[in-house]
């Protein structure tokens, strides 16, 4: 399919934007006001944002809609402000919080010594209102009808918790960094983390502040000075959202086959596993695998 063109006939290119999403809006609402105001013809996200949560967000325009899959396996870091002392039906400030326990006597080492055990691989059950199918239904459906769903636990993979802040007190908030993998709910460790320590608790403010090499600080505000030409001068490669993996280059000739679906013998041969290819100018062409028999590049998904 050829690239799509705006109303000046220009396509629009290939590429990954990291955006700071304000509060308020979806993940899709960015998606759509991008789509709008860009004419690409496609763009999509890699990882969802709840609507009151903010920073980064990967909007990944054309060919680089077909990496979303892979870029979930970077890992996100984030800052969380975990309020003790109240619990709330989603988990978080949507719904009205209720007490459940007084929180006054901790301390910032009774949170830190609660945190370590949030790391490394533990199972999680994610919250009651979430997109988690319980019996073959969306649990926030089930919670919306009234129902009290127990989505299985599953596990997750937390690589670092630690502690930032701590405003002690009847009204007690930790502010907490996490860096986790795909599928970690923050709601539910802030849930875990009040119960552990007997209080209760919910997430409060929540900021995404890294996502593998995309971080906050370099993200882009979108508002309405944004144009379609300022988020072309902001849009990066589309490996930039792949984890690390090995490469082969490829000549003319066997770019060509790539392109058409077709599997190469390249030289130095790869390791098992996920390989990308690149063209001699080292731009990204296609994402495969080795087949060790017959000892070639397969592709699996190829950029225009």
């Amino acid at each position: 399919m050829p690239p799509h063109r705006n109303a000046e006939g220009v396509p629009f290119p290939t590429g990954v934007l990291n955006v700071d999403k304000a509060a308020g809006e979806t993940s899709f609402q960015v998606v759509r006001k991008l789509r709008h105001l860009t004419g690409a013809h496609r763009v999509g996200h890699a990882g969802t944002l709840d609507p009151l949560a903010t920073g980064v967000l990967p909007i990944l325009f054309e060919s680089a809609t077909r990496l979303a899959e892979f870029a979930h396996r970077l890992p996100k870091t984030y800052v969380a402000d975990i309020h003790l002392g109240f619990v709330t039906a989603t988990d978080d400030a949507e719904a009205e919080p209720q007490p459940q326990g007084d929180p006054s006597a901790l301390t910032a080492e009774d949170i830190a010594g609660a945190l370590a055990h949030f790391t490394g691989r533990i199972l999680q059950e994610p919250p009651a209102f979430s997109a988690v199918k319980v019996d073959g239904k969306r649990a926030y459906r089930l919670a919306r009808q009234g129902e009290v769903p127990k989505p299985p636990a599953r596990e997750v993979e937390v690589y670092g918790a630690r502690l930032l802040d701590f405003v002690s007190g009847a009204s007690a908030v930790a502010r907490v960094e996490i860096r986790c993998g795909s599928g970690t709910y923050l709601r539910s460790i802030a849930r875990d983390l009040g119960r552990r320590l007997g209080v209760g608790g919910y997430l409060g403010r929540l900021m995404r502040t890294g996502y593998g090499p995309l971080t906050v600080e370099t993200a882009m505000v979108l508002d309405s000075q944004t144009s379609a030409e300022s988020v072309r001068g902001r849009l990066l490669p589309a490996e930039v959202i792949l984890p690390e993996m090995e490469r082969v280059r490829l000549n003319v000739e066997q770019e060509a086959m790539v392109r058409h679906g077709r599997s190469v013998r390249v030289l130095p041969e790869p390791g098992p596993g996920a390989v990308r290819a690149h063209d001699s100018a080292g731009r990204l062409v296609a994402l495969g695998h080795t087949d060790p028999l017959r000892r070639t590049f397969v592709p699996e998904k190829v950029l225009s």
